[in-house]
């Protein structure tokens, strides 16, 4: 009989980073604790997040005031969906076709008005202790993607709990979740040549160079023994299966392979950084993730398409912000969705639940000068869109008053939201995870479920 041969030794950043994003650290005593606890061992449950960095306008994507004072007004025009008495961006004709499989919360607000500080307050439902207007905080906090990749850990096929497409969002780190529940960078599966980093090594492709388990679990315990040395577990067997299993899972290896789906449903979804990033978010779903966040972010392969931070100056460049949300806006609403239809066509919408938000919203007033137009940073009030998650859809939760400027019927917080996902995920948002210094901190200090949505 033949035998295959390791190719060698991983690099040791590499491994470090195939056990970790994984496995907890490859600690499973760990992982079956926190599963035991959260009762969530079995739970298919996945949450989308389609985070549009730089903070969207609500006045030109889901909450229109054509009826205000010109200097608030939208640029553009309201249209009519297939809700009675809902209208969304005259740009978001697909989403208008099936605005009864989504549902749009209107009345959420903080008071973080730097990108970095609204991020960690909406990601994380923790308030920073000291903001930073300079945008370069980080968070002490883990966001909910690390809660849920500790909670849960890896599900019994081997699927990364946690996964960032292209990558990871910069404001948020997992903290005294451990550096191991942050998440897996997954790149930019738009690519011709995509393969997830490391998986296309190491996760069910290549030429048999993992064969050699023997080889395999010998490294698996050079590890373990650097930064596991406290684990009771750490010479169980249980534990180099499970890890192993990691490595060499076909399962893992198939749900990154955005090339198995069929060239129609690629196009459906839009051949760039958004689409291609919305449907392996599908696949990552459909295959156990538990939380997927896609950057709706400037892709390096796009810049036409900008981030969302509609000041007059727009990615350094002056003019009319309306003219790069001409341009942006159609890409969301194709990769939105076909996402979208994709979970419901697949009978997934009690399974995934999809999010869209940003970090806030922008200014109601209109800012002009001679450079062009453009709208600043308003966390007063902005609207996220919920769809699937086995909850109700084809409605608008909360108002804001007639310029758009503040919440004036069913006030909700980024904390409310929270909750909302982590009832859907399984996970008691009152559960406690320790912090350095052996402090519990609850997952949530605040916010319940939107009720409107359950």
């Amino acid at each position: 009989m033949s035998v295959v041969r390791c190719p060698g030794p991983l690099p040791r950043r590499e491994f470090l980073q195939l056990g970790a994003f994984a496995l907890g650290g490859l600690s499973l005593a760990d992982v079956l604790a926190r599963r035991t606890l959260a009762g969530t061992s079995n739970s298919p449950t996945s949450v989308i997040l389609l985070y549009c960095h730089g903070g969207p306008s609500q006045l030109e994507t889901y909450d229109l005031k054509p009826n205000a004072p010109s200097a608030y007004r939208s640029v553009f025009a309201p249209i009519a969906t297939n809700v009675p008495g809902m209208e969304i961006c005259e740009l978001f004709p697909r989403q208008a076709r099936i605005a009864d499989k989504f549902s749009l919360v209107r009345s959420l607000h903080h008071e973080m008005s730097s990108h970095s500080d609204g991020g960690i307050e909406v990601l994380t439902g923790k308030t920073p202790t000291r903001p930073d207007p300079t945008s370069t905080s980080k968070s002490e906090h883990p966001d909910f993607g690390s809660i849920a990749s500790s909670v849960r850990g890896m599900n019994a096929r081997a699927i990364p709990p946690y996964v960032s497409i292209p990558n990871k969002l910069y404001m948020t780190r997992p903290q005294y979740a451990g550096r191991h529940h942050a998440p897996f960078e997954a790149g930019d599966p738009s690519s011709k040549s995509y393969h997830p980093p490391q998986l296309n090594v190491v996760a069910g492709r290549g030429d048999g160079g993992l064969a050699d388990r023997r080889h395999l679990l010998g490294q698996l315990d050079r590890f373990r023994a650097a930064v596991d040395q406290q684990s009771p577990l750490a010479a169980n067997d249980e534990f180099r299966d499970l890890a192993f299993r990691l490595l060499t899972s076909p399962e893992t290896a198939a749900a990154f392979d955005i090339s198995q789906e069929q060239d129609a449903l690629r196009d459906r979804y839009g051949r760039n950084i958004w689409g291609q990033g919305c449907l392996l978010a599908r696949r990552l779903a459909e295959a156990g993730t538990a939380v997927t966040s896609v950057y709706i972010n400037t892709p390096k392969n796009g810049p036409e398409f900008t981030n969302w931070d509609d000041h007059i100056m727009n990615a350094g460049r002056p003019g009319h912000f309306g003219g790069y949300m001409r341009t942006r806006l159609p890409y969301l609403d194709q990769a939105l969705s076909a996402l979208i239809e994709d979970i419901f066509n697949r009978g997934l919408d009690q399974q995934i639940m999809v999010v869209v938000m940003g970090e806030f919203g922008r200014t109601p007033r209109l800012s002009q000068n001679a450079q062009g137009t453009g709208r600043n940073h308003w966390p007063q009030a902005y609207t996220a869109l919920v769809s699937g998650g086995g909850l109700n859809m084809g409605q608008v939760v909360g108002a804001t008053n007639s310029k758009a400027e503040y919440p004036t019927q069913r006030p909700c917080t980024p904390q409310d939201l929270l909750a909302t996902v982590y009832r859907h995920l399984g996970i008691d948002r009152h559960h406690a995870i320790k912090d350095y210094n052996g402090r519990p901190i609850p997952i949530l200090n605040e916010g319940e479920p939107i009720r409107e949505l359950i």
